[in-house]
């Protein structure tokens, strides 16, 4: 006999049926419809020349996607799944390789993902440099590197490789940094005699480790990834990594979040070969070179206050040229294209040794 659990059940799960089918249609319809896009630009722009990802394009479709959002359903796991059908489609156009500083399963291909989607070609790098090395040649066609951490600062080595290179930043993100103790299936607490990880990891959680893990051996590896693959092989021994990395190497969390500020944050940048438009919320990053003498920050700060433009970071780093020269890194709000970012352009290139545009791209959405 049914009974009316069965019955009420029976007819949501046909509802669900019903819904399942509608969105299935409207998948495939938008993937026909971002061919269609591929083709005209196609048409239009050459095989070679069309520029099929569009970050200022992206970045206002999950804004709108957030905005729209009903419920109950958080706003920023809808815009999550709504850059996954972005990410197959676009892969319909062109797959996408994205480089990035190797090897898989750590935070910065958790970026990667996040930003591009899973259907992106990931292309993990040895090193900063090639990852640049790479997006510069056209061998891949965006990188993602990390810029700064909310602990840690600035990531010197990126700042002093964008003096190098002529890349333009293409967009931003941010991804929330949780560590976690990952061990082999079946490995209890008390099993663990080492732990394997990154320097900084060890330190970001230097105080949990002190209380619940005193004894045991802390050995530096070159990256949390290069941890989890190592304690996957060695019983007794345990590594502090992502998620990606416990799915990579099919390992367990022994314990969640152990890092020892819970709003530890990771902010990256998207490298690329492409000016991107305006979206409605941007930012612009430059790099300046002024001589040190009294007044230079002064007179390098001051348009950007008459402008009422907002500064978001700013960073000096030693310059390359004589006469005690220095390098500013500055972050902005509002695009290159903007008239009051137009001016304060002109009168900082007039005023500096040399100023370099890094790139106006959309702020992050996730």
């Amino acid at each position: 006999m049914t009974t009316k659990q069965e019955e009420a059940l029976g007819e949501l799960r046909q509802q669900i049926d019903s819904i399942d089918k509608q969105i299935h249609q409207l998948l495939n319809q938008r993937a026909r419809c971002a061919q269609g896009v591929a083709e005209v630009k196609q048409e239009f722009q050459g095989e070679e020349d069309a520029v099929f990802y569009r970050p200022e394009r992206e970045a206002q479709v999950l804004r709108r996607v957030m905005e729209r959002n009903e419920g109950p359903l958080p706003d920023k796991e809808v815009a999550r799944l709504f850059r996954e059908i972005m990410s197959v489609c676009l892969a319909l156009e062109q797959p996408m390789r994205v480089a990035f500083l190797g090897p898989e399963g750590t935070f910065t291909h958790q970026a990667a993902l996040k930003h591009f989607g899973g259907s992106a070609v990931s292309a993990p790098l040895t090193s900063l440099d090639q990852v640049f090395r790479e997006v510069e040649a056209g061998a891949a066609h965006y990188g993602v590197v990390p810029i700064e951490n909310s602990t840690e600062g600035m990531a010197t080595h990126t700042l002093d490789l964008f003096k190098r290179f002529n890349l333009q930043i293409c967009g931003e993100l941010e991804l929330p940094i949780h560590h976690q103790l990952l061990a082999q299936a079946g490995t209890e607490s008390s099993d663990i005699k080492t732990i394997y990880a990154h320097q900084e990891s060890f330190a970001q959680c230097s105080n949990w480790l002190e209380q619940h893990y005193p004894q045991a051996a802390k050995i530096t590896v070159n990256s949390n990834a290069e941890g989890a693959r190592i304690a996957a092989g060695e019983q007794g021994s345990a590594a502090i990594a992502g998620d990606i990395a416990a799915d990579l190497y099919k390992l367990e969390a022994l314990a969640r979040n152990i890092e020892d500020l819970p709003d530890n944050t990771t902010r990256f940048l998207i490298l690329g070969n492409q000016d991107v438009g305006v979206s409605g919320n941007d930012k612009t990053s430059i790099l300046l070179c002024a001589h040190d003498k009294p007044g230079a920050l002064y007179s390098l700060l001051e348009p950007f206050h008459r402008h009422g433009i907002s500064l978001t970071r700013i960073e000096t780093r030693p310059g390359n040229g004589t006469g005690w020269s220095y390098m500013f890194y500055i972050d902005f709000e509002g695009h290159a294209e903007e008239p009051g970012v137009q001016e304060v352009l002109k009168e900082l290139e007039a005023g500096s040794v040399e100023l370099k545009l890094l790139g106006s791209y959309p702020q992050a959405v996730l």
